[in-house]
């Protein structure tokens, strides 16, 4: 049976249901899921260094599950956004390897889309110009330092999930009330679906994903 295979960074941070790295999340939505570790692949250095990220060892993590059978394949980090080109071409089934890929979606065409991050001084018009977005599409992050970003991009076995998610609705508070024209939140970062209806119910507007993005792509493909 073919499944979702998905690259995953090496990290021991809490995954709540709905992030992408829970096998409860793929379970809900009935997706057959496996996952595949890029051994040394720290948050850290993929978010704050992706332009000098070594590749090989995410192809050789792709085309390991594509052996196995996968028929679709995404990242567990937005910011590999900047190699979708890269991976796609790597393999012969489909990546997915950011929600970045949303703002392109002619599902939200008629929207004023903007991203809301996990570190808003890394992301930058190269994550947006991997998959083809408009590179100037409003972007704002978490509190630098703040919980959600502190324990995440250090890598920390423990995380207060009720703070994380205050600095995450904060964080779309601010991004809304800076740019009121948006009507449309893309998360870039896998770890904010847990806290998406959350984010929806304080800002009022609509909110998309990775998991989102990939349950789509997957009912598609069915």
């Amino acid at each position: 049976m073919s499944f979702l295979g998905i690259l995953m960074l090496d990290t021991r941070f809490p995954r709540p249901t709905g992030d992408i790295g829970n096998p409860a999340t793929f379970e809900q939505l009935q997706i057959p899921v496996r996952y595949r570790t890029v051994q040394g692949a720290s948050p850290q250095h993929v978010v704050r260094n992706s332009a000098a990220l070594v590749l090989a060892p995410f192809l050789a993590a792709a085309l390991d599950l594509v052996a196995q059978g996968a028929s679709m394949l995404s990242t567990s980090c937005g910011f590999l956004a900047r190699y979708q080109r890269e991976l796609q071409a790597a393999v012969p089934v489909p990546v997915i390897s950011s929600s970045l890929l949303w703002l392109r979606s002619p599902e939200l065409s008629a929207e004023c889309c903007a991203v809301l991050t996990i570190d808003a001084q890394a992301l930058d018009a190269s994550q947006l110009a991997g998959v083809g977005a408009d590179t100037a599409t409003p972007v704002g992050g978490v509190a630098p330092g703040c919980e959600f970003q502190r324990r995440l991009i250090g890598n920390e076995p423990t995380m207060d999930l009720h703070q994380a998610e205050q600095d995450v609705v904060a964080a779309a508070l601010a991004l809304v009330n800076t740019h009121p024209e948006v009507t449309a939140l893309v998360l870039e970062c896998t770890n904010m679906p847990p806290y998406a209806h959350a984010i929806s119910a304080a800002t009022s507007r609509r909110v998309e994903h990775i998991v989102s993005l990939l349950e789509k792509r997957w009912r598609a493909a069915a």
